[in-house]
């Protein structure tokens, strides 16, 4: 059974709070998290930046402060994460921050609506600790309760205690080889191909990269044609359920995602569908914003009859972490399912690995 050690919402931490609240960056996390602030009537007492990235400007109404001058001006205060970090040497500042500061990083998904409180948690208690059930070592136990607590606190010291690199998923968990077929879901601009001929020493049979937006496309396009890089297939679609048009989001980075709004039609198709012909695939990586359940769902013919090893994000919606692992298990109760999570905060690239024997 999970046991949470957190019994206070970051949201209700800071409501409670009489220190002043100041968010740490701009763009679309930090506006998200002030129409949290509103829910909650949390008051902002103004945004800052880094001391060289400051201008002179206004972002939803505050002017942008220095750090130095926040930091000056305001003894003891908040600092609300707006953005984040993948970089060690952005995580150590980040980390450096908080030993200042009392910091927090809200966790917010990237797609779907609420927040992970302590209200979710319980309505969903039954299905968490069935995944914490399903883990299959003590280290994916580990993350999982990190994550969980770090999801209802904010307190990066839950994902620092947890993070691992992406080196030990490949040597210690997919342990590719020679004759890997692989699909990329969500390629972007093909860094994970290029991680992949890096795993697999350059040696593999093909390889399937799907990337529905088309900025992105073309970045992929251009890093296949760099890199020279043979016996690939590349498709500028959407991955889903069924095969149809969507409404897509242009977005040209890695937060693109599908859409019930009418942003701009694309077309989606599922991995069934498009690997039809195909022979042995054997490791299928789904990073889809938000939709890797309907990517899943659309591959159900590929998981059955080859069991490839999958990788999966499990951070872009709140319900991810509980519900894809049981997903996977209701479609083959063999596999055996992983959780890492890499250097990021938030607890962004937290991930599932599965692996059939």
């Amino acid at each position: 059974m999970v046991l949470l050690k957190e019994d206070i919402s970051v949201w209700d931490f800071l409501k409670k709070s009489d220190k002043p609240i100041f968010l740490y960056g701009m763009g679309n996390g930090a506006s998200k998290i002030l129409n949290i602030f509103k829910t909650y009537e949390i008051k902002c007492s103004g945004i800052f930046a880094s001391d060289n990235f400051v201008r002179g400007h206004f972002f939803e109404g505050f002017e942008v402060l220095k750090y130095s001058k926040v930091a000056e001006d305001f003894k003891d205060f908040i600092i609300v994460m707006a953005f984040a970090v993948k970089t060690l040497d952005m995580i150590d500042m980040v980390y450096n921050l908080s030993k200042k500061h009392t910091l927090v990083s809200p966790d917010i998904p990237v797609a779907g609506e609420g927040v992970f409180n302590l209200d979710f948690y319980n309505k969903n208690l039954e299905e968490i600790n069935k995944v914490y059930n399903l883990l299959f070592d003590d280290v994916s136990k580990k993350v999982f309760i990190n994550i969980l607590n770090f999801k209802i606190s904010g307190k990066i010291s839950y994902l620092l205690d947890c993070q691992t690199s992406r080196e030990e998923v490949f040597e210690n968990i997919l342990k590719l080889s020679n004759i890997e077929s692989f699909i990329d879901a969500g390629a972007y601009n093909g860094d994970t191909i290029l991680e992949f001929l890096k795993f697999s020493g350059g040696e593999y049979k093909n390889i399937i990269a799907i990337e529905p937006d088309y900025k992105n496309f073309k970045k992929l396009s251009k890093t296949i044609k760099q890199h020279g890089i043979s016996k690939i297939t590349s498709f500028n679609l959407g991955v889903w359920n069924k095969k149809c048009s969507i409404g897509f989001s242009h977005n040209s980075g890695r937060n693109s995602f599908l859409s019930d709004s009418l942003i701009s039609k694309i077309e989606v198709d599922t991995i069934d569908n498009i690997c039809n012909n195909s022979n042995i695939i054997s490791f299928i990586k789904y990073d889809i914003e938000g939709y890797e359940k309907e990517g899943i769902q659309g591959s159900l013919n590929i998981i059955k009859k080859f069991k490839p090893k999958l990788e999966i994000a499990g951070y872009h919606r709140n319900e991810d972490i509980f519900s894809l692992p049981i997903l996977i298990n209701s479609i083959d109760k063999e596999y055996k399912i992983y959780l890492r999570h890499h250097p990021y905060i938030p607890a962004w690239e937290t991930n599932f690995y599965a692996i059939r024997d």
